[in-house]
């Protein structure tokens, strides 16, 4: 397979989930799984990609062809030994192997790798699919379904794949066993083992890809926000329903999975961390100097107040990472954590305040992109996302039981640590939005007004 490395290198390097870019990829196949129907051969790699700093660890799934495909022609990888090699998910052969081996408990096997399916429930037979557009961190494919309890659900391959479970794979699934409609329905996963010299049993083993229901005619919430902003339409009942549906997640999660007691330890880590963020900020954004003490003063406080339990959290919780749908109201997806956190981070207990910062800051940017062309009215944008946060605290409160208010000193931090992020990403990637974490910062810091 030598020959198909280089081929598979020169088009990973285009792909959005490609993570070292700008970059030529340095592969090397650690173990592979077979699989196919008559006439196609499917071969799944686990790449490792040695040209960044770290190591990482690709799931990339192969159609072989004799002939072209036409409807994938888009997908083509390249051509190799008279063969034509497609991006799997975008061939109807590998969805449905993928889908079966899930749904059946089958197995895969290759060299030096395997794959087993566990389902939770049968999703039925595939009877069409296309590859969802738009993702950047994994690849989701539509798949239309019969005799299942659904007509459509999704297979979400995760392209990065590392030992040990993927949040996003263990919490919907957990939310979903436990009689929750506020996730997706789950139907099973995939698990698979390959060759990892770093173990102590020389073996990894983690999550390659997971099957949930697809929500026809959903929308997220960062577009139904967005566009009630910019009409002037209330959305404080709404706000108050997400605050309440996000309540229910933080609950249901917190009786699935295991609570700790947070002590004056995990409070320094934490804190210690959110200095660390600032000043590495700081370096690349002056502007928050001015406020350095005033962020630090936030920061100590929060050192000396009273923290409630860790538990299992999102981890990433912002507008768009809800749906909303006619029939169910607010549905929450993507449970795999802040991007930059390493996996095993995200799989620990957390502050479910982390959650509900985010939510807010959220708010704030539906606001803030308002004013990016000068269209709209900064002070009544303003004030829509301050009663879309109050009424979100509101609901949030109302369903948990829980007073915020007197939890405020470490919401603040959590939200001004998650504002002085946001200022380290704009001014990397989108400089003419520096001005709404800026103004997040100012807001935060000044006393009384968060």
């Amino acid at each position: 397979m030598s020959v198909v490395a280089p081929v598979l290198a020169q088009w990973m390097a285009r792909q959005r989930w490609y993570q070292a870019k700008g970059a030529e990829p340095a592969l090397r196949i650690v173990g592979t799984l077979d699989g196919g129907t008559p006439g196609v051969r499917v071969a799944t790699f686990l790449l490792l990609d040695e040209a960044a700093a770290e190591p990482l660890l690709y799931q990339v799934p192969v159609a072989f062809r004799a002939q072209p495909l036409p409807e994938a022609q888009s997908a083509l990888i390249g051509e190799v030994d008279g063969r034509y090699l497609y991006d799997a998910p975008h061939d109807p052969a590998y969805v449905d192997l993928l889908l079966r081996t899930i749904s059946e408990g089958g197995r895969l096997e290759g060299a030096d790798a395997s794959a087993t399916g566990h389902p939770s429930a049968d999703p039925g037979t595939a009877v069409s699919s296309h590859v969802f557009s738009g993702e950047q961190s994994n690849t989701s494919i539509v798949v239309e379904v019969d005799g299942g309890p659904v007509p459509q659900v999704i297979v979400k391959l995760f392209r990065l794949v590392h030992h040990g479970e993927n949040p996003d794979v263990t919490l919907q699934t957990g939310i979903s066993a436990a009689g929750s409609d506020r996730v997706p329905r789950s139907f099973g996963v995939l698990t698979g083992s390959w060759p990892d010299p770093g173990r102590a049993d020389g073996v990894a083993v983690g999550h390659l890809a997971a099957v949930q229901e697809f929500l026809p005619g959903s929308e997220d919430a960062w577009r139904v926000a967005l566009r009630a902003a910019a009409s002037g339409e209330d959305f404080t009942g709404r706000a108050a329903e997400l605050g309440e549906a996000v309540a229910e997640v933080h609950e249901t999660l917190a009786d699935v999975f295991p609570t700790v007691p947070t002590t004056p330890a995990d409070i320094a880590d934490a804190v210690a961390l959110m200095r660390s963020r600032l000043a590495m900020a700081a370096n690349e954004v002056p502007a928050l100097l001015e406020h350095r003490e005033e962020i630090d003063a936030v920061y100590e406080r929060a050192t000396r107040a009273e923290w409630p339990a860790q538990q299992r959290v999102h981890g990433d919780l912002h507008l768009g990472q809800v749906l909303w749908t006619d029939a169910r109201g607010w549905v929450i997806i993507d449970f795999e954590g802040e991007p930059l956190r390493p996996m095993s981070e995200r799989s620990r207990p957390d502050i479910a305040l982390r959650d509900v910062a985010g939510m807010l800051r959220s708010f704030d940017y539906v606001a803030g992109s308002l004013g990016q062309d000068g269209s709209s009215d900064a002070s009544v944008a303003s004030a829509w996302a301050a009663a879309g946060r109050d009424a979100f605290i509101t609901g949030y409160g109302r369903r948990s039981g829980v007073d915020l208010a007197s939890h405020q000193v470490v919401l603040d931090a959590f939200e001004l640590d998650k504002a002085v992020y946001e200022t380290l990403y704009e001014a990397r990637n989108r400089p003419a939005w520096l001005g709404i974490p800026l103004a997040a910062v100012a807001r935060l810091v000044t006393p009384n007004a968060g």
